[in-house]
């Protein structure tokens, strides 16, 4: 997103320093992630890569259409300043990313069980809340007001249910895909037999 802003806008973004605090929040809960409740299986499972990669590759491009959206509207529609545009986008990366960890870990909606563990939540949670108060009361970037936090806040909770919804349906077309698959592979082995 960074790179793809910098070429087609011609500025940056977030600011280098913004960049460092986005992997160190983002490292507590991707190690969080070893602690999850997620479904154990008896036996070793075997990856669907392809499904992986629909899945991640779909929620990436919601994820770039959502980032590139609020870049839009804080610089063209409401013109605001660069200064106020990085903290609003290292907010908006930061949260909207840790939330993407609830969707991915199950292919179920969030809110069903299992649900995630209490480590996972604080540590997501947690940098969120660090950063929302890095961002409203820091010297190290240019400060943002508590409603414009809200904005941010509902901007991304509404693409967290977009993706949520996304997730849903490619689920359903791949599993209603595969069925499709099995019902014309039975109906390929039937079809000789009424030949001879």
């Amino acid at each position: 997103f960074i790179a793809i802003s910098i070429l087609a806008l011609g500025f940056y973004p977030i600011t280098p320093l913004m960049i460092i605090l986005l992997l160190i929040f983002n490292d507590l809960p991707i190690l969080a992630i070893a602690y999850d409740n997620t479904p154990i299986e008896n036996k070793p499972i075997k990856w669907n890569l392809k499904e992986v990669l629909i899945i991640s590759t779909i929620l990436g491009v919601l994820g770039v259409i959502s980032s590139f959206g609020a870049l839009y509207l804080v610089k063209n529609v409401f013109g605001l300043s660069l200064e106020l545009i990085q903290t609003i986008i290292f907010l908006k990366l930061l949260v909207a990313g840790h939330l993407t960890i609830y969707i991915t870990r199950t292919k179920k909606r969030f809110w069903k069980k299992p649900y995630p563990s209490p480590i996972l939540l604080m540590a997501g949670f947690g940098t969120e809340i660090l950063a929302t108060l890095l961002s409203v009361y820091s010297h190290f970037i240019t400060p943002i007001s508590w409603t414009i936090v809200g904005i941010i806040w509902a901007y991304a909770i509404f693409w967290f249910l977009v993706n949520d919804q996304a997730k849903i349906m490619t689920y359903k077309f791949l599993e209603k895909r595969k069925l499709n698959k099995k019902r014309q592979t039975k109906i390929n082995e039937v079809i000789p037999i009424f030949k001879n």
